[in-house]
């Protein structure tokens, strides 16, 4: 109880930094336009929550500018699926339009043939957004809903949300309409400067209202202008995907002013998720997972300094022999286990993830891998990962000398590839597969070729030179001597079998990350901006806290029970917590998400495999080591013969 109270304030304190802002990395500047700059329309992507397969803007027969241009992306935009690309959308800065038309040679409308309205049709069936961005501001759509549901109308309070992207169309009954005039709404925040100078103008929302008008309502004039119909009495634009289709491609633009400034633009994007944080569930789970820590904490130390005062009486020595416990292994707890290269390696691998991970969550708190900064997150962990191989070699041949092993270079070896190996070969079978669908989401092939430059030219490199160190340095010092027989060990009841534990030991830290996993896997899995660092940041620590008290609770039942053989056991057990995120995964996509077939269903679970793997490995590590100096405390604490 004492330690929860505290852990409170330090929780409350983090809790407080929880909202991080999305602010800018310095070095970044501002681009102030003038009156009538140009201000750049780009495509990103097509995307949906339904097949998760993202497609290039131009993969459906959207209007092309004279010359198509591809943005330079970093890692982590390609792994992401982008493809930004310029538009024909003429934006001028602070200057209205009224309609425009896109594709209007000789003003005659756009024909689509009947392979392209299949696929226009199938897209939007398939529940399809388009992604633009103009400044490098995603556009978003509004979204006005009423909180106030069964009041009178005029009490009605208007709940204004955004949603990422616009709709490609919508279906009303067995028919299908297509978005074809986009009204952008931008945003301007006019900069103060002195009475000579002339006005600059920073951009700080970017919004769309998607419409579809029928090709007959619309009247199209001279220079590429377009009178919209007055009213709602216009028709929507049908796409039929059996025959040829025959429409205007038009959008407008109207300039507001607006008081956010251009360090806080990003504000209004990060609440564009439908789902309110309920404060008060966050602040409950921090609260009972410091509790039941503190009283585990407290119940393990009474038990423990018992134990070690009962065995190190000396004038009862043989009531001490007879007693049962863990004291009666000592001459084998440490004996090495089965297969110490492969215990070693993942091992490893978990330190090479924690280090990573770690890193990662700290600098995103603190604003530097913002959602503003495309790509960053995913391309930073990547090259963490590689880099973080030296910690991991260091620590699994360091572990390897003390488990008795001799063959340092094989498992430096299978240290390096092991768990990387798996990762590649499961996201080169589903990339496989997505290459089938030419979305893309597809790895190409020269940026696969870069990561296995990067695997074998800097992670393996790393990880040989950290292992060479670590198996050269003293290893652990374990505190009693072992034997030459091993001791036999008594049937054990049936709530020490391998599985009881996995699903008790799991339940603490699951607990104290269940809510967050809802917000990470929408960000994953639904296209949503993710952004709550600063509360990830603790989650993690309560995740160390937790899967480190229940490893050492459950080694201490392990030994009571005298079975030492506690070190594949405890490993695999601590992470007992990553078969919660397998079930909560599997509900989420049962409950949450709208996917039939096969090949979105083949890589929401394949990613899920690789999460759940990477989540066993992270928390079953740290669950190793809290027990492997919780082990060395106690029997050093003894008095053995």
């Amino acid at each position: 109880m004492a330690a929860a109270m505290a852990w409170l304030p330090w929780s409350l304190l983090l809790l407080s930094m929880c909202r991080t802002r999305a602010f800018y990395v310095p070095g970044v500047a501002p681009i102030n336009f003038h009156q009538n700059d140009p201000v750049e329309i780009k495509a990103v992507k097509l995307t949906s929550s339904r097949t998760q397969l993202p497609y290039e803007y131009y993969s459906l027969p959207f209007c092309q500018p004279l010359k198509i241009t591809y943005k330079a992306e970093n890692l982590g935009e390609v792994l992401r699926g982008d493809r930004i690309v310029n538009t024909p959308f003429q934006v001028l800065m602070n200057s209205e339009k009224k309609c425009e038309v896109l594709c209007s040679e000789s003003h005659k409308p756009v024909t689509l043939s009947v392979k392209e309205s299949r696929l226009v049709a199938e897209r939007i069936t398939e529940d399809y957004y388009v992604h633009l961005i103009a400044d490098n501001l995603p556009v978003a759509t509004r979204l006005e809903l009423y909180s106030n549901r069964d009041g009178d109308d005029k009490k009605k309070e208007k709940d204004v949300q955004f949603e990422h992207g616009y709709r490609l169309g919508f279906i009303e009954g067995n028919k299908i309409y297509l978005h074809n005039h986009l009204s952008f709404i931008l945003y301007y925040h006019r900069e103060d400067l002195e009475e000579d100078q002339e006005h600059t103008y920073r951009v700080v929302r970017f919004e769309v209202i998607p419409q579809s008008i029928r090709l007959e309502d619309l009247k199209v004039e001279e220079k590429s202008s377009c009178t919209l119909p007055e009213g709602t009495s216009s028709l929507a634009q049908e796409i039929d995907p059996t025959k040829e289709n025959r429409l205007y491609f038009t959008y407008s633009v109207h300039w507001e002013e607006s008081d956010i400034k251009w360090a806080s633009r990003w504000d209004t994007y990060l609440t564009m998720s439908d789902v309110q944080i309920h404060w008060f569930s966050i602040i409950n789970s921090v609260v009972v997972v410091f509790f039941l820590s503190g009283i585990l904490s407290m119940i393990i130390i009474r038990t423990l300094r018992k134990d070690i005062a009962n065995y190190n009486k000396e004038d009862d020595i043989e009531d001490t022999m007879e007693e049962s416990g863990w004291k009666l292994v000592h001459g084998d707890v440490f004996r090495p286990p089965q297969y110490p290269m492969i215990l070693s390696s993942l091992l490893g691998s978990g330190i090479q993830l924690f280090c990573m991970i770690l890193i990662v969550i700290f600098v995103a708190m603190l604003g530097m891998l913002s959602p503003s900064s495309r790509g960053a997150l995913m391309t930073t962990a990547c090259f963490l990962f590689m880099f973080m191989g030296v910690f991991g070699g260091f620590s699994a041949g360091r572990l390897y000398r003390t488990l008795k092993g001799h063959r340092w270079k094989k498992g430096a070896f299978c240290t390096a590839t092991l768990y990387p190996g798996v990762v590649f070969g499961i996201c080169f079978i589903l990339n496989c597969f997505i290459w089938g669908k030419h979305s893309s989401g597809a790895v190409p092939f020269p940026t696969m070729v870069a990561l296995l430059c990067m695997w074998f030219g800097i992670s393996l490199p790393l990880v040989y030179l950290g292992y060479y160190f670590g198996f050269r340095k003293q290893p652990y010092d374990n505190p009693v001597r072992t034997n030459q027989i091993p001791r036999q060990i008594p049937e054990q009841r049936w709530y020490m079998n391998r599985f009881v534990g996995i699903l008790m030991a799991g339940i603490l830290p699951f607990g104290a990350m269940f809510i967050e996993l809802f917000f990470i896997f929408s960000a994953i899995w639904e296209n949503q901006f993710y952004y709550l660092f600063g509360f990830l940041f603790l989650v993690f620590i309560i995740l160390v806290v937790s899967c480190s008290q229940i490893s050492i609770v459950m080694v201490y039942f392990q030994l009571c029970a005298e079975d030492y053989r506690w070190w594949w056991r405890n490993f695999l057990v601590s992470g007992g917590s990553a078969f919660y995120v397998l079930v909560y995964a599997i509900f989420y996509f049962v409950n949450k998400l709208d996917i039939v077939e096969f090949i979105p269903s083949l890589l929401y679970f394949g990613y899920t495999a690789l999460m759940v793997l990477s989540f066993w490995l992270l928390t079953g590590t740290i669950g190793f080591y809290a027990a492997y100096m919780f082990v060395r405390k106690i029997y050093a604490a003894v008095k053995i013969d």
